[in-house]
């Protein structure tokens, strides 16, 4: 069966072609009597209105990219975080009638992909996920005119409007948690430096402590189990006595305790641990990890109501609380 076309619809509704398109495209200024005979003859025939004629009419193709800084392995790796965040993105933009294209470059070939991809106007706005430091793909796409907006804060200079968990917050809230409960060497396995996730959770570790006049101790992981493992064996070995770690992740949080069981150290008997995320697993580990909670669904959703109803360049951020979430390892 051939397609329905714009003028079977037209000859159906016993109205002229150009009716037609302003209806199919979201016109106000046709009647109601026959905007109603327009979309009867529509379901009758099962007129699909064609997307790129559409997209050349209205200016908007119905699709928002979002591009994740991270080569693939990374984003399909056990971290849960990616998932999560695609996921609400998906279904937030799916409920807004809206297509998500998923972009992961992952070297300069792959950015310059992107960039020409944005700038041919395959997208009507762009949100950016896991950005490293003077990564030059926020200048660029801003550059392109289309709308953009980050998840997380930005470390280049190029900062695109953004939401955010509140990752300080959370660092001192870890912090001050285990000094109450008595610890005195508290040292911390810290996120990749060129990311804002890490660099202000680090931030938040060392200024609670400074007010203490405890000295900080770190270690540098990347989020993952591996290097949660290896930072808390290096940090064993500079301080033998330490008697807490914070981690940035949960990740990182359950390397550590494998790393301080295979050391005889007992949690927390003899290191309190805690993490940052409240990933599912969390509750699952041995013991079970006392944890920050981030807003990871909220971050999402509040960075697609940021896309879809318009990007001040000029507003504030958005940071979003997080919470201390106290288990059996502290």
């Amino acid at each position: 069966m051939k397609r329905p076309t714009l003028e079977a619809v037209a000859a159906r509704a016993g109205v002229s072609r150009a009716t037609v398109s302003r209806v199919v495209n979201g016109a106000d200024t046709v009647n109601a009597e026959i905007r109603t005979a327009v979309l009867r003859a529509v379901e009758e025939l099962g007129y699909v209105p064609n997307s790129a004629a559409r997209s050349l009419v209205t200016q908007r193709t119905g699709s928002i990219g979002l591009v994740v800084s991270e080569p693939p392995a990374r984003v399909f790796s056990d971290d849960p975080f990616f998932s999560q965040v695609i996921r609400t993105v998906s279904q937030e933009l799916e409920a807004a009638d809206k297509q998500v294209v998923l972009m992961m470059p992952s070297s300069p070939g792959g950015q310059a992909r992107v960039e020409r991809y944005v700038a041919g106007g395959h997208v009507d706005g762009v949100i950016l996920l896991s950005l490293h430091g003077s990564d030059p793909l926020p200048a660029a796409l801003m550059r392109t005119g289309v709308p953009v907006v980050s998840h997380g804060r930005p470390v280049s200079t190029a900062r695109p409007p953004y939401c955010d968990a509140d990752n300080f917050g959370g660092a001192r809230a870890a912090v001050q948690h285990l000094l109450s409960r008595g610890r005195r060497r508290i040292a911390t396995i810290s996120g990749p430096l060129d990311m804002s996730a890490g660099l202000d959770r680090l931030a938040g570790y060392r200024e609670t402590l400074s007010g203490t006049g405890r000295r900080s101790l770190a270690a540098i992981g990347d989020f993952t189990r591996e290097s949660g493992a290896a930072a808390m064996g290096q940090l064993l070995e500079d301080d033998p006595g330490l008697d807490a770690v914070f981690a940035a992740s949960d990740l990182m949080a359950s390397g550590a305790l494998h790393a301080l069981r295979k050391a005889g150290r007992r949690v927390p008997g003899d290191v309190a641990v805690v993490g940052f995320d409240d990933i599912d697993a969390a509750r699952y580990t041995d013991p079970p990890l006392t944890t920050v909670r981030q807003p990871i669904d909220e971050v999402a959703q509040s960075i697609v109501r940021m896309i879809l109803t318009g990007v001040d360049v000029q507003a504030e951020p958005l940071i979003l609380p997080t919470e201390l979430i106290v288990r059996d390892s502290t």
